[in-house]
């Protein structure tokens, strides 16, 4: 269902979605091409829990996130055209190249930290929330990370000062579970972790926690909201565990684009390889989102398309931006540091 939202927020949920899908199928060739190294993790495929769970957000609040943080970071409003640099590791890009594709930082937007440690943002962001909570300044920490976190010493470590301290922050756990179990089953139980669902773990804290489809954008915007408002009422941590189903282009050691996305797909996927249509009929969370909006009468086909060339045009923009931008200088490897 779509979020119950007026008609323009509504469209700009459609073009952000759209931002990160082509955004992210413009990194795969730029790879392969050798204009950038290093491993990299692409948000496709949980559009529709980012976008929504973001936008409902102060300006001042924090947020954490993980190793698949474009999606949040371009959710938030990040530019393209400057993430897509940092990524390159060129000198226009939001840490100036240093922070590249894993630890970009944009503190104007409320990330204060990015990390490729697994679960490492988890007991930074429960600090923050300490912090806030210390201050009387209202805000409230969001900590977006991957079921796998879960796993490390410091998430129960985390959860549980948490709760001691009624800490306003919430944990959103975004469990993309592979290709091929099903829709409804996908986010399938880790073979590393004993507690499941995983929910089970918050609620051993005394810390509220439930489980929603993350491929319904109404639903998480709702859920969200009313986690949010519980927070800020001062009510502690509130911890939701959304799941969607993992993109079968991340299912290799490196993500491949196995179809680029084109509005015209939300109505026929026969132009997607056989082996993986049923993904982009069923869980592909933008494709999913179009139709809505067109099945409600809030968009015309003919809007999105062009909301989709709009979109591809900025993002061809932002990577002859980011390819042109020069490296920074070897000195600079050593300035602006904490200490």
């Amino acid at each position: 269902m779509l979020p119950k939202l007026p008609r323009e927020a509504l469209i700009d949920l459609c073009r952000r979605m759209f931002v990160i899908r082509h955004f992210e199928e413009s990194l795969v060739p730029l790879h392969d091409q050798g204009v950038f190294g290093g491993h990299y993790h692409l948000y496709i495929g949980q559009e529709a829990t980012g976008v929504p769970a973001l936008s409902g957000l102060r300006g001042d609040d924090y947020l954490f996130s993980t190793h698949r943080n474009h999606g949040h970071l371009l959710a938030r409003g990040a530019e393209p055209k400057r993430l897509l640099a940092e990524i390159l590791g060129r000198k226009d890009g939001y840490n100036k190249g240093k922070g590249g594709s894993f630890h970009t930082v944009v503190p104007s937007l409320g990330f204060l930290h990015t990390s490729a440690v697994v679960a490492g943002i988890i007991p930074l962001s429960t600090g923050t929330a300490y912090a806030s909570k210390a201050l009387k300044n209202g805000r409230i920490t969001v900590c977006l990370f991957g079921d796998g976190a879960l796993e490390e010493g410091a998430a129960p470590e985390a959860l549980n000062l948490a709760s001691l301290g009624k800490l306003p922050v919430l944990f959103l756990c975004e469990n993309n579970g592979k290709y091929g179990a099903g829709r409804a089953t996908a986010a399938a139980q880790s073979s590393t972790m004993a507690a499941y669902p995983l929910t089970d773990l918050p609620k051993a804290y005394k810390i509220p926690a439930q489980q929603i489809d993350g491929l319904d954008s109404g639903l998480v915007h709702a859920v969200i909201s009313e986690a949010v408002e519980k927070i800020r009422r001062g009510e502690g941590p509130q911890f939701i565990e959304a799941q969607t189903v993992r993109w079968p282009g991340s299912e290799t050691n490196w993500p491949v684009v196995l179809q680029n996305t084109d509005a015209a797909l939300a109505w026929d996927v026969t132009q997607v390889p056989e082996k993986v249509r049923e993904w982009y009929r069923s869980c592909d969370p933008l494709l999913i989102y179009i139709r809505e909006l067109v099945e409600a009468k809030q968009a015309t086909r003919e809007e999105i398309a062009e909301i989709d060339k709009k979109v591809k045009a900025e993002i061809e923009d932002a990577v002859r931006f980011a390819v042109a931008s020069p490296y920074p200088r070897p000195e600079e490897a050593a300035k602006e540091y904490f200490a």
